[in-house]
Order: C-alpha cells, then sequence, then structure tokens
C-alpha cells in the first residue's frame, strides 16, 4: 500500500512538471492570448519591416494592446501588409501612427502605435496611414561612412587636403 501511494505522488508531481513545462513554453513563444481575448483588426502598410514576425508584440507607451496577426507582401503597392490584432479595450484615433521598432539593440522588433488626437476611433477592417519602417543598420553606417568621405574631401575653408587652395 505504501508502494502505490509514493507511485501517486510520482505520478502528480510528474504531470505538474509537464503542464508547467507547457506553459512556460507557450509564454516564450508568445503563444499567450492574453487581454480580454476579442480583437479588432486593422491593416498598415511600411516600406520595410525588418524581422517583423508574425504574433509580434503591439505597444503603445509601453504597454501590449495587441498582436501582429499576419504579414504579407502587397503585389500592387510592393510593400509589406501587416495585419494588427488589437485587443478591442483599447481604442485608438484614426490618425494614429505605427513604427517598426526594436526593443534593444538588438532584440525583437515590434510594432508601436503612437495615438493621434481625431475624435473617430480606428475600426475593424481600418487602415493606419501614417507608417515609419524599420530603420536598417546596414544602410545607416553606409550613409554615415559616405557623409565622412564627402567631408574628408574637402576642408571646411574649401582647401584641398594638399594644402592649396
Amino acid at each position: 500500500m505504501e508502494r502505490s501511494t509514493l507511485n501517486l505522488w510520482v505520478g502528480i508531481f510528474v504531470l505538474l512538471g509537464f503542464f508547467s513545462f507547457l506553459m512556460l513554453a507557450f509564454k516564450v513563444g508568445n503563444l499567450t492570448a492574453g487581454g480580454s481575448g476579442t480583437t479588432y483588426s486593422v491593416v498598415a502598410h511600411f516600406d520595410n519591416i525588418g524581422q517583423l514576425k508574425e504574433r509580434a508584440p503591439v505597444r503603445s507607451a509601453g504597454v501590449l494592446v495587441g498582436r501582429v496577426r499576419s504579414v504579407l507582401f502587397d503585389p500592387v503597392h510592393y510593400n509589406a501588409e501587416v495585419t494588427l490584432a488589437i485587443d478591442s479595450q483599447y481604442q485608438f484615433p484614426k490618425d494614429t501612427s505605427a513604427s517598426v521598432l526594436t526593443s534593444g539593440i538588438l532584440g525583437e522588433q515590434y510594432i508601436g502605435l503612437d495615438a493621434g488626437g481625431d475624435d473617430k476611433m480606428l475600426k475593424n477592417g481600418d487602415e493606419i496611414k501614417l507608417t515609419q519602417g524599420a530603420m536598417v543598420l546596414e544602410r545607416l553606417i553606409g550613409q554615415f561612412l559616405f557623409s565622412k568621405a564627402q567631408e574628408g574631401g574637402t576642408s571646411k575653408d574649401g582647401a584641398d587636403k594638399g594644402g592649396k587652395k
């Protein structure tokens, strides 16, 4: 009898460990629903989304307000079409802007919403018109190096590097 009680407790402990591991996996994989469960969809078009993925966070003022539902290529406008699922408890004005941002230097990318001042609110199926794509580090470095190369050709007084005017 004592042996079967021990086996029962070991079985319960193993099941609790398995469910804890499963919950952790869902949390890490951003698969938890969160919020009230009801959402409305809005669409935003971006020139460049970097490494933005489905289920990426949508944040406003640092607060999680939704998730990226889908990322598609728009063959008509030749840009990325991102569908956002925003929790229905958060209402945003129609002139809200959306940006692709990065948390930290090399962190995950997410959508940041900056609320506007319009009286009308976004509804299911609306489009966010004001968007800013991801900053591409390689482009920024290239622009910096190009500007430094341009400055290096002439000095401020117009003289060449050789000292002649």
